[in-house]
């Protein structure tokens, strides 16, 4: 299963930090609302799970594995899909029903070499997320952008929502209002 080697950068300021990567030669790649439908691999292991998502310009259907909270923490095992509504049909009656429909915002850039995403979430405050080829790529390209190693999580949304004082897992429709 192919490791992912990403850290989030939480509570950022997403002008501040899309000027710095662009300062920096990065590379702009889009903007995009994404929406995703969450289903339960076995009732109460919150370390595996499915994931439905539309990201506007694919649909996938992924597992995500949780060994660790740090940077090489979480394996992800992904196929693109077809149609968003079809294959959560499909799920459906093969008996995955979702515990959730989640939407976020999310600005992409590159940067020497990683993907960097400014995600925004309904009731919390914005993040960097980063993605490398290597533990190692995080952390340099972290330290291009001025963050340490302190400052940066291993951690999954719903520890990150938990960190603001909201249990994700009660959450069944998390979408921006209208």
């Amino acid at each position: 299963m192919p490791i992912e080697f990403e850290a989030k950068v939480l509570g950022v300021d997403p002008d501040e930090v899309a000027g710095r990567i662009l300062s920096l030669g990065g590379r702009r790649v889009g903007d995009r609302l994404m929406r995703r439908y969450v289903y339960d691999i076995e009732a109460g292991d919150q370390s595996r799970w499915i994931r439905l998502r539309d990201t506007g310009t694919a649909v996938t259907l992924t597992v995500k594995e949780i060994a660790h909270d740090g940077i090489d923490g979480t394996t992800e095992t992904e196929v693109v899909v077809g149609d968003f509504e079809t294959t959560n049909e499909l799920l459906g009656r093969v008996g995955f029903e979702p515990k959730s429909y989640q939407e976020n915002r999310r600005t992409s850039f590159e940067l020497a070499g990683a993907q960097l995403e400014l995600d925004r979430w309904p009731l919390i405050p914005p993040y960097l997320e980063i993605e490398g080829r290597s533990r190692g790529h995080v952390l340099d390209v972290g330290h291009m952008l001025g963050v340490s190693e302190d400052d940066l999580t291993g951690e999954n949304t719903t520890k990150v929502y938990a960190r603001y004082g909201i249990d994700l897992s009660t959450i069944a429709d998390l979408r921006f209002p209208v």
